[in-house]
């Protein structure tokens, strides 16, 4: 039963090689631009009056989220061909674009509790949940049982902000735990989000991605709340931002709302 509920998960992370998604083949098949704010206004992108408005209906995409496998040299061995296996099947299933992270280490230098993660982007709701149900979907998430041996989060989110196509090299992550009280979270949310993009050119990112997950894939509550990416144009860059007064100003406002806890990574573009 595990494997069946990864199965639709496995198309999310199978799409993610290259940042794109046009497939011709399993490396420059899937190129991603993923989503979720303005390119080069940060978290502007979110409206002043709270609500997280977006010009047209926002994406969705579906999000997994590799726990560290048993043997790490055996998972990136054969993930190459399950990405080739969800390149053949995108058409049918109907993802736009897709993107995938490696996780590298938590913030503070610590093992991440992940390793790799996918995303693949959907125009609507309606059409990630046609996606899902596919049989293209159903036969590259059968494929996870050959090399995710350390299990996975399968998730559906939407973007809370506007797309972008910036290049993302370089990544700074944060996955939110539910917090003991969403509301306040919502409204305390928006001033940090205001920080950030205020600190912005002073920490040096040039896009920031913002997504609140729905549920998980099989349509129970989602495990995880909700996810801020930094991306930053180069590993260097990223390692100076980090160091600046204003990231610290910003991480410093993170406890008087993430009362649920969470998880700060450091990834990298894997395409």
């Amino acid at each position: 039963m595990r494997y069946m509920l990864f199965a639709a998960a496995a198309v999310s992370a199978a799409a993610c090689t290259p940042r794109h998604v046009g497939m011709t083949n399993a490396d420059s098949t899937i190129i991603a631009s993923k989503a979720s704010a303005a390119a080069n206004a940060g978290y502007a992108n979110v409206p002043a009056d709270g609500a997280t408005a977006m010009s047209t209906a926002p994406q969705v995409i579906v999000t997994v989220m590799y726990n560290q496998p048993k043997d790490a040299a055996a998972f990136e061995a054969y993930y190459p061909g399950h990405l080739k296996l969800l390149g053949e099947n995108q058409a049918e299933i109907g993802f736009t674009k897709a993107e995938l992270t490696k996780f590298t280490t938590t913030l503070d230098g610590k093992p991440s509790p992940f390793h790799r993660q996918a995303e693949l982007y959907f125009p609507s709701m309606d059409a990630a949940k046609k996606g899902i149900a596919s049989a293209g979907f159903k036969k590259v998430g059968d494929d996870l049982a050959n090399f995710a041996t350390g299990g996975l989060l399968a998730l559906v989110a939407e973007e809370t902000g506007n797309a972008s196509e910036t290049a993302c090299p370089a990544i700074v992550t944060v996955i939110y735990e539910t917090p003991k009280d969403a509301a306040a979270f919502e409204a305390y949310y928006l001033g940090h989000v205001k920080l950030v993009g205020d600190k912005q050119a002073e920490i040096g990112f040039t896009r920031a991605d913002l997504t609140k997950f729905v549920s998980a894939l099989d349509g129970s509550a989602a495990p995880k709340y909700r996810q801020a990416e930094l991306c930053f144009p180069s590993v260097e860059a990223r390692t100076k931002g980090l160091a600046t007064p204003g990231f610290a100003a910003v991480g410093g406002d993170l406890a008087n709302f993430a009362t649920g806890g969470l998880a700060a990574l450091l990834g990298e573009a894997t395409n």
